[in-house]
């Protein structure tokens, strides 16, 4: 039987300490299956639409192979083998545990957390580490960028957007810390220009000139805070080390940002500003998310097709009324008939994503092959604010570690937490719990 050893092992000997570099054994099992040293990466995604679905349209009553497509999930059908529906999960935090009404705020900051959020519209902002950022810290720093946050709709960190609760808890599905969401970014071509810079040489100087005086900037700073840290008490030290935490991340960021300056910038055409047509707008973020895993400028990313309790309405596909608005149909069947469309609108978005990730060549297989890409949405029954049964897809094979095709049907109330440990095993983070996690999610391999 093979030897497991922490990650964080050491030789001992002569008063000396010497660390252990990353070997097989200290790799989860998983992960070994899935990526020999020849493999390529594997990606991981987590897109995120707003006011649950019209479940009857969305889930299958069979389970296994043998399942019948539902209605929404028809717009999936050319890739049916390369997902698996999942239902059953619940994101238990996302209730309200006493705190009263604010539902798709806590849906939001608990999706890829499972850590219910401090009530509150002021500045002390709490709820959990995001899965996305724990494989981002632990394994991040192998690309340009840790991570990816984008989004279609602006948000705001501060004032009171649902109920008591904070527009951060809204406009969020990544967070760094406890208290510090990753603000998405809703233009394309600042997208772009984050990922490889923006164009010409006056550009390219500009950026070496800025990142010079910042990191001078930044040697300052870390003096400073050291001496000031010692005089503070617990709650500003915290804050502090939060604070001088992004200072070192924005200095490994110019590290890597000058270790990869000589990638060539793709031909893609980016728009000057943020697209007026909702679909074009969208396409442009998928395309976007395949170009990053393309070029491995990241290997990790989030995508909100909305805020939480989103009232964008959707006049493409016939409804002009908003869709928070209507996800509150009370049962009348010309509402539920309105909220599907813009269910099987969505849906086929993300169909268009899943199509660019299969045709995209990458290793012995395709982007899709290497990837896993949850979409979903953190309630279920948007009418009586429902956070158990989520409406999920799981597309990708993780390198070989995930057998798709699958209707995946688990009992109600596991958290969707479980599955996050899984996924994390994947990309090679060693993590022993998240959130409200009980364990690892067994049969999605």
């Amino acid at each position: 039987m093979t030897m497991r050893l922490p990650r964080r092992t050491f030789l001992k000997g002569m008063g000396l300490s010497v660390g252990l570099p990353l070997l097989e054994a200290m790799r989860p099992a998983t992960l070994l299956r899935a990526n020999p040293a020849h493999a390529a990466p594997t990606r991981m995604a987590f897109v995120f639409f707003p006011n649950g679905a019209i479940m009857d349209a969305w889930k299958p009553e069979k389970a296994g192979r043998d399942y019948e497509l539902p209605e929404t999930l028809q717009a999936l059908a050319e890739y049916r083998g390369d997902f698996n529906v999942i239902t059953g999960l619940a994101q238990d935090k996302g209730r309200a545990h006493g705190d009263g009404p604010g539902d798709h705020a806590r849906c939001a900051s608990t999706f890829l957390t499972g850590a219910h959020p401090v009530k509150t519209s002021g500045a002390d902002i709490r709820a959990g580490i995001s899965v996305d950022q724990v494989a981002a810290q632990q394994v991040g720093g192998m690309t340009k960028l840790p991570s990816l946050e984008l989004g279609i709709e602006g948000g705001r960190n501060a004032g009171n957007c649902d109920s008591g609760y904070s527009c951060a808890y809204s406009s969020n599905i990544s967070w760094k810390t406890e208290s510090t969401p990753m603000a998405k970014e809703i233009n394309p071509r600042l997208v772009f220009e984050r990922m490889f810079g923006g164009g010409g040489q006056e550009a390219a100087e500009s950026r070496a000139r800025r990142d010079f005086y910042r990191k001078s900037i930044l040697d300052l700073v870390a003096n400073d805070a050291r001496r000031l840290q010692e005089k503070l008490g617990q709650t500003d030290r915290r804050k502090l080390d939060e604070y001088f935490t992004s200072v070192r991340e924005l200095e490994q960021r110019i590290v890597r940002a000058e270790q990869h300056g000589t990638q060539e910038r793709p031909d893609f055409q980016v728009p000057t500003g943020v697209p007026k047509d909702v679909a074009e707008h969208i396409r442009l973020m998928f395309d976007l998310m395949t170009l990053a895993f393309r070029t491995d400028t990241t290997r990790i990313a989030t995508f909100m097709l909305g805020n939480a309790g989103s009232n964008r309405s959707y006049g493409m596909v016939n409804v002009n009324e908003g869709h928070h608005q209507l996800s509150h149909h009370q049962n009348d069947k010309e509402k539920i008939a309105k909220i599907k469309r813009i269910d099987r609108f969505l849906a086929e978005r993300f169909a268009y994503f899943l199509g660019q990730l299969k045709e995209t060549p990458d290793g012995e297989g395709t982007l899709l092959d290497h990837s896993m890409i949850l979409y979903g949405s953190g309630l279920s029954d948007g009418n009586r604010h429902r956070h158990d049964d989520l409406p999920l897809v799981m597309a990708g094979r993780a390198n070989g570690t995930i057998e798709t095709g699958r209707h995946l049907k688990f009992d109600r109330e596991i958290p969707m937490n479980n599955l996050f440990l899984s996924m994390l095993d994947r990309v090679g983070a060693d993590v022993r719990g998240l959130g409200d996690s009980t364990g690892r999610l067994d049969g999605i391999g």
